[in-house]
């Protein structure tokens, strides 16, 4: 029988997989990074931004699906979080929205601004929305200044359940040496991501002599954020949740969690294994380029994991460090069990759904993009 706290599981597990794949689709924003690092000349720059140009649609739709999914499943998150940290969320859409204009302005007659800033504007997208996505993760683990007043509901006068507890409004989160890490290694992997997509998706020699060489200096400095994130991870405190829904402190309770869950265990290790193998095959042998096959899997793999450990075994997924007990847990913070289940048999058509953009991109992605293409088809 399907209990309630099947369905509180089975939609994280579902979050989880969303924010994988969209750190995964990420790399049309690592990409765009690279338009002035690895672009050395006109040419160079229209291949890359024609072939992430293909793809930015997926992302910006992963990411309103993620949190729309939010919203259905756990809307005193959504509430809480998008109602009180509302400036880290503003900056990720507005750098969005400048992609978008970008993409679609850009080669537009009539152009007043050129389009070099359209192509810096790009370029902004591509370090800055990973970097606050990743900065907005870290608050799953380090946590952020919210009160939760479920009684307040029934205050007419005012009816606001959740209130941030500082004037900053998720601006706060940059204060955290935890949270800009996690940004941080979002961000390179994003690039990392980038350069495997293009070195795959371009047909030309020079530049992807140029993308190796960034790949290589942008996985070394992944690495670093990366690392320290792990070891902050598996040493902090966590906030724990008792069988009466009483959130505490406990001492590594993240590792606790990993090594509490071995199929979670194995997925990050896979992951983790997946991306190296990635880079490494595309670095050490020059005809390689089918890296990102190995890294795109891989980065979903972690992320879901990382999820996993934020949310499962009995702990708190947002937690609050203004007052402990309003930290939000898969329990607290859930829908009814009418909209998790009707919500549920809807989720069905997701491997549907995923097998036609799957079908999709492989027709888009069926010949390489080279220089002679660009002058047969629409460009970006």
């Amino acid at each position: 029988m399907i209990t309630y706290e099947f369905l509180q599981q089975y939609w994280w597990f579902l979050i989880s997989l969303l924010g994988g794949l969209l750190v995964f689709l990420l790399f049309v924003q690592g990409g765009n990074a690279l338009i002035f690092l690895a672009g050395k000349d006109e040419r160079e720059k229209e291949l890359i931004v024609n072939s992430t140009g293909r793809k930015w649609e997926l992302t910006f739709t992963t990411l309103v699906t993620f949190g729309g999914a939010f919203f259905a499943s756990f809307p005193l998150f959504y509430s809480t979080s998008f109602g009180g940290a509302y400036w880290v969320w503003i900056l990720i859409l507005i750098t969005f929205v400048f992609q978008a204009v970008s993409y679609e302005f850009q080669t537009k007659a009539g152009n007043l601004i050129g389009r070099t800033w359209f192509r810096v504007f790009l370029a902004l997208n591509g370090f800055l929305a990973p970097l606050l996505i990743g900065t907005a993760v870290g608050t799953f683990f380090s946590g952020s200044k919210f009160v939760v007043a479920k009684e307040a509901v029934g205050n007419v006068a005012a009816p606001t359940i959740s209130k941030w507890a500082t004037e900053w409004h998720g601006l706060e989160a940059v204060a955290s040496m935890f949270n800009v890490g996690f940004g941080l290694a979002v961000m390179c992997l994003a690039i990392v991501l980038g350069a495997l997509y293009l070195i795959n998706h371009i047909e030309d020699d020079r530049l992807a002599a140029d993308l190796r060489k960034w790949l290589k200096i942008s996985f070394g400095l992944f690495l670093i954020p990366f690392l320290y994130v792990v070891y902050r991870l598996f040493t902090m405190e966590g906030f724990a949740v008792d069988t009466e829904g009483v959130v505490y402190m406990q001492g590594g309770k993240y590792l606790q969690n990993l090594l509490q869950m071995p199929m979670v265990l194995s997925l990050f290790v896979l992951g983790v294994l997946l991306v190296v193998g990635g880079v490494a095959g595309s670095l050490l042998k020059p005809t390689f380029r089918r890296g990102i096959w190995l890294a795109a899997p891989g980065a979903v793999f972690v992320v879901m994991a990382l999820f996993m450990i934020a949310g499962y075994n009995n702990t708190a997924y947002y937690p609050s460090t203004a007052d402990i007990q309003s930290s939000l847990t898969l329990a607290n913070s859930c829908s009814s069990e009418f909209t998790l289940r009707t919500m549920a048999v809807v989720s069905l058509i997701i491997p549907f759904v995923v097998a036609y953009i799957a079908y999709a991109w492989r027709q888009m992605d069926k010949q390489s993009l080279t220089r002679e293409e660009l002058d047969t088809s629409d460009k970006y």
